[in-house]
């Protein structure tokens, strides 16, 4: 495959496409799919991922269909994705022989990916440059000494992606919880908690309530603060259905993305030689931030047609048996000014009344949203008013529960089992019910004290009061706020544990003392004492289903993460609580059935689950059953507020390329918004480049503006005029996390604001010379 070399920035721009998919998609998913593999493990893997008898896709957590499913059930990035996981590129002891940590902490995101999976376990010892081979006893070994000779179990912090299985999930939590602690930081922490926070306080519960098949049949979807064609493209093939059943979208976001203009579906006919579907009927450029605004406008419009036509708009018995303050909320709701929704949307008064009409016409409504909501100070306040929206018109679940649902709430996790960690109580902060079953099948008594968030965990290790750190999938440094604080707080720490499929910076910006664990991936065939094994996840609609790896493992030296914590648990724990940790390694569908006796919709979990398809995890919205202390969903109050930046300054959100998933780029481009061979950009309306007065191509620091008195400055950005909503600008992380500050969260939920970020940009004298 050639030497890999670290690439150089050559910006080149063409103008952004209006559509998304097609043949290029094709094209682009086997070009990358070939690079990393050969035709036949390329193919193998293709007409696997997805598969009722195959394995998840290791991406998004877009549901699969419930019936017939097409045997190439997988978008341009889940291809590319798996991909990426099962190359032929290895990372050795060799490899690691030749390169110091400080030299490969200088290579780039990309190269770092790019030198392929990891083979055996390494150790970086205290004074040590390089990381060197360690058998997987002498490791596991070590980090069970650093566990117990710690003076309190709340010095060591557990941290999960969403990569991690549900099995394993189950058993991380447990096992923090016998040693003594609940620090289970996670990146739902940085990406969906105010979607939960919300939901939790309105609804209940903190997922959302619809299916599959309730976005085939709405007749109106809301698609807010999402890039479907690049951060789930499967749910354009959704939206195609919704528009094809007769719905209507509306989508709201800072950026028009190519996805929501048009879909051709390259695995039909009129995607491939036609012009595709129109996917929004209606897009509003809105600004940053303004999307609370937004929903607070339609509310108001909602109770004044309302008042207009008494008994024809809003499902009075509903809100009168069904919630709680709906006066207090409809009393503030019809305060807010149209000059501040205005001035805070970016939009007109006539584009906000269109969509209004829509909602009168539409009976089932569905608001779908991601982080571009989640990611700012007011997140939960505008989830709470989404909710707010829906339930006005008895517009969440369905009383009778057998037509489906008459519309509701959808978040969209971006992450393969993000939500599928926090059922299995990958969390700082779980429900009592669910520690007392804990503790009750295990004989154990489950620390009271809540742990650390993501964010809590970082200012801990910052603090000296958190020394042992262990990574079960994901990239925490790349993925968290305050790049320069976070890696700095990481190497404070005594020791930390990367658990691992593919080198990154988590493995540069390391402890006292570091180990890499290598772990199987996704698409690896797992094989235990009793066999071969399977594991499962749960998707965006609270679908559970099986998956099961189909290739040879990346080296034989290779633990999977059930097997590696299960180890770690004997050696550290020995006989603390009764957990069989060794049957559990053995034997997969052990741990289930300990799940099912813990986890509330998982009973009969192993019959149910050698189901082709799964189960679907059931939702007491869904009956009008709201588990909130009041027995009912719960209209809030949610004061108005305006995201602005000062003269001079933008509003930044940071985002994803096309050729990338979560914090780890694939290649230089982004071929959707028309920028090639560079990441260091930022996207700015023409109107701001011109009164800013910078120039398209320039090159700028961009400084974030904090009131700390701290400088967080991402050097060497070239602009690209791009139609962004003016006062908004955009940016790829994680290049651009070192700007968001680490006290900047949302209330609530604790979320650092990555969508949000006040920033001006500085030109480079250098560059004009």
């Amino acid at each position: 495959m050639g030497t890999i070399e670290d690439p150089s920035e050559d910006l080149a721009v063409e103008p952004p496409k209006t559509w998304a998919a097609g043949v290029p998609a094709v094209a682009h998913a086997l070009k990358y799919s070939l690079e990393e593999n050969s035709v036949r493990r390329t193919a193998l893997t293709l007409l696997n991922i997805n598969q009722a008898k195959g394995f998840d896709c290791p991406g998004c957590a877009w549901p699969e269909p419930g019936g017939h499913r097409h045997m190439n059930e997988y978008c341009e990035n889940g291809a590319k994705h798996v991909n990426d996981e099962a190359t032929t590129r290895r990372v050795t002891p060799d490899f690691f022989r030749e390169h110091s940590v400080a030299e490969l902490d200088g290579k780039s995101d990309l190269w770092l990916n790019q030198q392929g999976r990891l083979t055996s376990p390494m150790v970086k010892r205290p004074g040590a440059t390089h990381y060197v081979p360690i058998e997987w006893d002498e490791a596991l070994d070590l980090l069970a000494r650093e566990l117990r000779s710690l003076d309190s179990p709340d010095e060591a912090l557990f941290y999960t992606s969403g990569r991690l299985n549900n099995e394993a999930a189950f058993l991380l939590q447990l096992f923090a919880r016998v040693f003594g602690t609940n620090n289970l930081p996670d990146c739902s922490n940085m990406c969906h908690e105010s979607s939960g926070s919300a939901l939790g306080e309105t609804l209940g519960i903190g997922k959302g309530n619809v299916s599959l098949d309730d976005i085939h049949d709405a007749d109106l979807v809301f698609v807010v603060g999402q890039n479907p064609g690049t951060n789930h493209p499967r749910m354009l093939s959704a939206l195609e259905e919704t528009k094809q059943n007769g719905g209507h979208i509306v989508a709201v976001n800072p950026l028009p993305e190519a996805g929501l203009m048009r879909f051709k579906n390259p695995q039909k006919a009129r995607g491939v030689i036609g012009r595709g579907t129109q996917i929004a009927d209606q897009f509003l450029r809105i600004r940053a931030g303004g999307d609370l605004a937004l929903f607070q406008a339609l509310n108001r419009l909602l109770l004044e047609a309302e008042e207009e036509a008494p008994g024809t708009v809003l499902d009075h018995e509903f809100i009168r048996t069904r919630t709680t303050g709906f006066e207090e909320f409809a009393e503030q709701a019809v305060k807010t000014p149209w000059e501040d929704v205005l001035a805070a949307t970016g939009l007109t008064r006539d584009e906000i009344e269109q969509v209004h009409r829509r909602v009168l016409k539409s009976e089932k409504v569905i608001v779908c949203w991601a982080m571009g909501l989640t990611q700012h100070k007011h997140g939960v306040p505008t989830i709470r008013e989404i909710v707010n929206f829906l339930l006005m018109r008895g517009g969440i679940g369905a009383p009778d529960g057998a037509r489906g649902t008459v519309g509701g709430v959808c978040p969209v996790r971006g992450h393969s089992n993000v939500q599928g960690d926090r059922t299995m109580g990958i969390w700082e902060q779980m429900p009592q019910r669910f520690m007392d079953a804990l503790g009750k099948e295990f004989g154990f008594t489950p620390p009271a004290e809540h742990g650390l968030d993501s964010v809590g965990a970082i200012r801990a290790m910052r603090d000296g009061k958190a020394k042992v750190f262990v990574g079960v999938a994901g990239n925490f440094v790349r993925a968290a706020p305050d790049s320069g604080v976070t890696e700095e707080a990481l190497r404070r720490c005594r020791l930390t544990v990367q658990i691992s499929t593919k080198l990154n910076r988590s493995h540069t910006a390391c402890g006292e003392t570091a180990l890499i664990l290598p772990t199987l991936g996704r698409s690896d065939r797992d094989v235990q004492a009793t066999g071969e094994q399977f594991y499962t996840v749960e998707d965006s609609m609270s679908e559970v289903h099986a998956s099961r790896g189909r290739l040879e493992p990346a080296s034989p030296h290779l633990l999977s993460e059930v097997a590696i914590l299960c180890r770690l648990a004997r050696r550290t724990l020995g006989s603390e609580a009764a957990v069989p940790w060794e049957e559990f390694e053995r034997d997969y569908g052990t741990v289930r059935d300990r799940i099912s006796r813990v986890v509330p919709g998982f009973e009969d979990f192993n019959a149910r689950v050698a189901k082709p398809g799964g189960f679907r995890l059931p939702n007491p919205v869904n009956r009008h059953v709201f588990p909130t202390p009041s027995g009912k969903a719960v209209f809030t109050r949610n004061a108005f507020t305006m995201l602005s930046a000062p003269r001079g300054h933008l509003v930044l959100q940071s985002l994803r390329s096309h050729d990338q998933w979560n914090t780890v780029p694939y290649a230089m481009n982004d071929r959707y918004r028309g920028i090639h061979n560079a990441r260091r950009i930022v996207m700015v309306n023409p109107d701001d480049v011109s009164e800013l007065g910078l120039a398209d191509g320039q090159q700028v620091d961009i400084v974030s503006v904090w009131d700390d008195g701290v400088e967080r400055r991402a050097d060497g950005f070239r602009v690209v005029s791009y139609p962004t909503a003016p006062g908004s600008a955009a940016s790829y992380y994680p290049e651009t996390n070192v700007l968001v500050p680490l006290d900047s969260v949302a209330e609530i939920s604790n979320t650092p604001t990555s969508k949000g970020v006040v920033v001006r940009l500085e030109p480079v004298a250098a560059a004009a010379s």
